[in-house]
């Protein structure tokens, strides 16, 4: 029964920790951030690829960011980012535009502040140091969300010629919609990687950060499959909020998923404070 304990041990610690810390609030704090900053995110991304000369980026990246949320609150918000993208830009070092990078950037801030939290960690590096490596995480995501468009642009075409010399490989290739999912989830692993990794004070290995990933993939896809489930037969939104539905719905599902993404912070810190009290009884 020693595992039944330490589990017992690491959750109380990390649910504690989360309760006492004001956990709460900060999962607001990150969701309503998240909103603030995912619309100029993708203008100043959109901006940036069009300067570029990928204007087919707008799609691949809603994509991209909506296909691992449940398509009842997915489907209204794409739909309004899509035509926020559509509008045309001039050049991608407008004022417009710049401005766009720095709120994307707040909601990487946000992440930082909820992960120092998590993991009981202070700040001391410059404000300036941080916010430059806000912006670099932003253009990181700019960059790696321009090589996945022109990559799901190439991949039909590798696979047919694929498919057409190779006949027995064709079962294997799946739809561009199955390799949407595929890449949506591949980016979404990476990304809590190097949040985790890089954006809190401290440092971290890869054995530290698994389990809090593992934690918020899972917790994700729960999380967002009862709160589907609810707005295909309970919810009342639409009546309760009206034209401002939409957004209610979507603050609410970033709250959910801003709640088990802190959680997981806190897992991977319970741990390693009980690797660190173990060693420390065992020495």
């Amino acid at each position: 029964m020693h595992w039944f304990k330490a589990l017992r041990q690491i959750g109380g610690d990390a649910f504690g920790h989360f309760n006492q810390d004001d956990g709460w609030a900060m999962a607001s704090h990150l969701a309503v951030s998240a909103i603030m900053a995912l619309f100029p995110f993708l203008i100043f991304a959109t901006a940036l690829a069009s300067f570029l000369g990928a204007q087919a980026f707008s799609e691949t990246a809603v994509h991209l960011v909506f296909d691992t949320w449940p398509e009842e609150v997915a489907e209204p918000i794409a739909a309004e980012v899509v035509s926020v993208l559509s509008v045309r830009r001039g050049d991608v070092l407008t004022f417009g535009v710049i401005v766009a990078g720095l709120f994307a950037s707040n909601g990487v801030e946000a992440l930082r502040l909820s992960l120092n939290r998590a993991y009981r960690v202070v700040e001391h590096r410059s404000f300036i140091r941080l916010r430059l490596q806000s912006l670099l995480f932003v253009l990181i995501a700019t960059a790696g969300f321009l090589t996945i468009s022109l990559l799901l642009v190439v991949a039909p075409v590798v696979a047919e010629v694929a498919a057409a010399r190779l006949e027995w490989i064709e079962p294997y290739m799946g739809t561009i919609t199955f390799w949407r999912y595929v890449v949506a989830v591949t980016v979404l692993i990476s990304a809590l990687t190097a949040i985790h990794m890089w954006l809190p004070a401290g440092r971290r290995t890869m054995l530290d950060i698994l389990p809090g990933i593992i934690f918020t993939l899972f917790g994700w896809l729960a999380g967002s499959s009862v709160f589907a489930a609810y707005l295909s037969r309970f919810s009342s939104y639409a009546n309760t909020y009206a034209g401002l539905a939409s957004i209610m719905v979507a603050v609410v599902f970033l709250y959910i998923i801003s709640v088990v993404f802190i959680l997981g912070g806190e897992l991977n810190a319970a741990i390693m404070r009980y690797r660190g009290t173990r060693l420390t009884s065992e020495g």
